[in-house]
C-alpha cells in the first residue's frame, strides 16, 4: 500500500494534496495557545484526559516548525472513542484521522486547523517517543539543529501531501528517536 493509498485509508474526510509545507521561525505564543486549549481539553474530558501534553516543533524552543500546535492526549482506551471524541467533539474538535492499526491512534483537529491532538493509549510507544522526542530536542543542540536543517531543507521541495514531507524526515526522526530513548532510558 502507498503513502497515499494508506492517508485515504485512515483520513476522515477529503487529503490535501500538493499543500506547500510553511514552515516559521518559532513562536512564544503557541506555548500560550496550547495552554488554552490543555484547559480546553480537561474541561471537556476530565478525568479521562490522563495526560496533555504540547510536543512537536511547536514545543520545542527556537525550532521553526509549521504553524501547528501538536498536543498529545492520553485516554484510558484510544480506541473506545465513545468514552471521549462526542466530548472533544462539543468542544469544537473534529476527527480527521483514524488509524487502528498504529496504537489506536486518533487525531483531532481545530476549526482554523491551528492544532493537531493526537490520541493514544497510556501503553503508546509513540505517546513515549513523542515526549522523549521534544524532550531531547530541547537538551541536544547538535540533534534540534540536525532536524531544523533536514525540515528546511524538505520543506522547500513540493510533496503530494504533507504526510509524504512528514515521511521523508523519517529516517533523522528515527536517528533522533534513538537518541533520545536511550538518554532518557538511562534518566528515568
Amino acid at each position: 500500500m502507498t503513502s497515499l493509498e494508506h492517508l485515504q485509508r485512515v483520513t476522515i474526510g477529503k487529503v490535501a494534496k500538493n499543500k506547500p509545507i510553511k514552515l516559521v521561525d518559532y513562536d512564544p505564543n503557541w506555548a500560550t495557545f496550547f495552554e488554552a486549549q490543555k484547559t480546553k481539553i480537561k474541561r471537556a474530558l476530565g478525568k479521562t484526559a490522563l495526560k496533555i501534553e504540547h510536543v512537536g516543533s511547536t514545543a520545542i524552543s527556537g525550532l521553526c516548525a509549521k504553524p501547528i500546535v501538536d498536543i498529545l492526549l492520553l485516554v484510558p482506551d484510544s480506541a473506545k472513542e465513545q468514552s471521549y471524541l462526542p466530548q472533544l467533539e462539543e468542544a469544537g474538535f473534529s476527527l480527521r484521522i483514524r488509524e487502528p492499526d498504529f496504537e489506536e491512534h486518533r487525531m483531532l483537529i481545530d476549526v482554523g486547523e491551528h492544532l493537531h491532538l493526537h490520541v493514544y493509549s497510556p501503553n503508546s510507544k509513540e505517546a513515549k517517543d513523542l515526549v522523549n522526542f521534544r524532550d531531547w530536542l530541547r537538551i541536544n543542540e547538535v540533534d534540534r539543529l540536525k532536524y531544523q536543517q533536514t525540515k528546511a531543507k524538505l520543506a522547500k521541495q513540493n510533496w503530494s501531501t504533507v504526510q509524504d514531507y512528514a515521511d521523508a524526515k523519517g529516517p533523522v526522526i528515527d536517528e533522533i528517536k534513538q537518541h533520545a530513548n536511550a538518554y532518557f532510558a538511562q534518566k528515568r
